[in-house]
């Protein structure tokens, strides 16, 4: 495991610091600012903020320079993660569209393709939600029932997609579509790519229990998609999938780590405030939660390093997956109990706000579900990497 970076990367540290520094506003950083937005306009200012990054150079860190990218290391990456997330940079609003879809083409696309998706995705001209899931169909993907016609050089698709990450602000959607009569399971799927600006597909948002609506349902009803927006071969969608989802493996929980590590400081200032600090139960919850993140930070550059080395990880992505969403969700389970009763308030007797980090206690319950549930990464680790019988 190597815990130092190259002084290449450590000169772009101090750059993307410096550019960060003078390019997010102080009143961004402020807790609670981003939850007092209209969702509209707090889309419209991240929008614009990562298309200057794009512009400043900041962006596609590891793509290849052709694509508009900066061609850094892996290393660089691991930068970049921490540091905007040290900055409390804008989350950003095309992060399936870069972190799946963009590195698929690349890798697959025709060349018309690659002509029209990547550049605009990477300046945020084009923003892309990702059509998986379905009412019948979440962890069992695979019984996806959204169909598409052949009709001349089209698709006529019809069906519902539900869980979509910003499918209110989507301009465009890659989704699994069951493009053959009749077909079951991984079989006869297509990944189409469909302008989600026509006549026959609806978005709708999707209200969470914190009051944020960063999902939304996806209907389609005789849309039409020119049969030459396939992304792969037609009826091998279902590869082009596995592809495509494979592109989050190598991320090293960087960025998580930085994150977690920051919120863990919050909470323990929040225990402090409320005299709960000197309790000996809190006190060994925090000293727990804090060993469980410092393994993180170290499992994660211990996959830097294997990814760095050009190590294919494969099926212990499953292992990292498993140990950053526990570790949160930990995390956020002592804040509870620090709270105790008083979770029910807004905020605190000295002013703090409090609604910031509750949105983040009542996200935290999702983390070990999507993207693969505990249970699955568990039998995934357990089969394809310690070699133990189904």
């Amino acid at each position: 495991m190597d815990l130092t970076f190259t002084p290449a990367e450590e000169e772009f540290r101090a750059e993307l610091r410096s550019w960060l520094g003078a390019h997010i506003p102080q009143e961004w950083t402020r807790p609670g600012f981003w939850e007092s937005l209209e969702d509209s306009e707090s889309f419209r200012l991240r929008r614009d903020w990562e298309r200057d990054k794009a512009d400043a150079g900041f962006a596609g860190i590891q793509w290849p320079v052709e694509y508009g990218g900066r061609g850094g290391t892996p290393g660089m990456k691991a930068i970049y993660d921490e540091e905007t997330v040290r900055a409390q940079a804008p989350r950003t609003v095309n992060p399936l569209g870069l972190t799946f879809l963009a590195p698929t083409v690349m890798a697959i696309g025709t060349d018309a393709q690659k002509k029209e998706i990547i550049g605009p995705l990477l300046r945020n001209e084009v923003v892309w939600c990702q059509g998986f899931s379905e009412p019948g169909a979440g962890s069992d993907l695979a019984a996806l029932s959204t169909k598409g016609v052949r009709d001349g050089d089209d698709f006529v698709v019809n069906g519902q997609k539900v869980w979509t990450t910003n499918a209110v602000h989507g301009d465009k959607i890659f989704t699994l579509v069951r493009t053959e009569a009749g077909s079951e399971k991984h079989r006869g799927i297509s990944m189409l790519l469909i302008d989600m600006d026509q006549p026959g597909v609806t978005a709708r948002p999707l209200r969470q229990m914190s009051g944020a609506s960063e999902f939304g349902e996806v209907f389609f009803d005789d849309a039409r998609v020119p049969a030459a927006d396939c992304l792969g071969e037609i009826g091998d969608g279902w590869r082009t999938a596995m592809l495509l989802l494979s592109f989050e493996r190598g991320a090293s929980g960087i960025s998580q780590y930085t994150e977690f590590r920051r919120q863990y400081d919050e909470i323990a200032a929040v225990a402090r405030r409320l005299g709960r600090d000197t309790d000996p139960v809190i006190r060994d919850d925090l000293a727990r939660v804090l060993v469980e993140l410092e393994c993180l930070r170290l499992h994660s550059m211990h996959v830097l390093t294997q990814v760095e080395q050009g190590r294919d990880l494969g099926f212990e992505a499953s292992m990292t997956k498993l140990q950053w969403s526990e570790a949160f969700q930990d995390l956020w389970e002592v804040y509870d109990r620090i709270l105790g009763e008083d979770a029910t308030l807004d905020a605190l007797p000295d002013g703090t706000d409090l609604r910031p980090l509750h949105a983040q206690a009542m996200w935290s319950r999702s983390v070990t579900i999507w993207g693969g549930s505990s249970q699955v990464q568990r039998n995934v680790t357990a089969e394809r990497v310690l070699g133990l019988p189904r």
